[in-house]
């Protein structure tokens, strides 16, 4: 409060981060700390707030049968780890392994995994820009007019072996954390923005949903 009666100067960070705030904008010194995020100031509380809730309950309840993907800091860490717990339960090399991927019927919550299918992880959260989700057809369908995104119901994303894993009859949509499209490699050697490829099912070519730039994405930017 005193930098604000201006009984003491005010820093360059502290007016810096006060002049973001008053036009609404993510503090140049909150961002540099924190997940990619294009969303305005008011909406980034909204979704860290959103966060936090989602591991409070995951701690307080226990592992919950959906995650919200979106809700991660470091997204890849959360992909290797269910990796791992498939490679250690069947004793297979992790480097033998990737993704299949499944929509699923449910559009964000599930209460319990399908019996039979309890391997791998269950995710919610994702957008896709330049396409739709069809839920009657389940695959890829044309964009509606002037819709931008389509919400993307539930995906089961199952461990399986390189060799056995089918490229036939999908679209390897690039998922990003945001509709930036870029980012840099970090010390982890990971982008700070693309996570990974994910086969979504579909009836058109890949240069069909390339020459549309159709990507999934982990949020928006409102």
């Amino acid at each position: 409060m005193e930098y604000l009666q201006g009984l003491v100067i005010m820093s360059g960070e502290l007016e810096s981060m006060f002049n973001s705030m008053l036009v609404g904008k993510v503090p140049d010194l909150w961002a540099a700390r924190s997940y990619p995020s294009l969303k305005p100031l008011g909406s980034y509380i909204t979704d860290l707030l959103a966060r936090l809730s989602f591991f409070q309950k995951w701690l307080s309840k226990g592992i919950p049968p959906v995650f919200w993907l979106s809700g991660f800091y470091f997204t890849q860490s959360f992909l290797t780890g269910a990796t791992q717990n498939y490679a250690r339960k069947y004793k297979i090399p992790i480097d033998h392994l990737t993704f299949d991927f499944e929509v699923m019927k449910s559009e964000e919550e599930m209460e319990f995994k399908p019996f039979g299918q309890e391997d791998g992880v269950y995710i919610y959260g994702l957008f896709i820009e330049g396409a739709i989700w069809d839920r009657e057809l389940m695959h890829l369908n044309e964009a509606e007019p002037k819709v931008l995104y389509d919400t993307v119901p539930v995906i089961w994303l199952k461990p399986i072996t390189k060799k056995d894993l089918s490229k036939e009859g999908i679209y390897e949509a690039p998922l990003y954390k945001t509709s930036e499209r870029r980012g840099t490699l970090s010390t982890t050697g990971h982008s700070t923005n693309f996570v990974m490829y994910m086969h979504l099912t579909s009836e058109q070519p890949q240069t069909h949903w390339i020459n549309r730039g159709v990507a999934l994405l982990t949020q928006l930017d409102n």
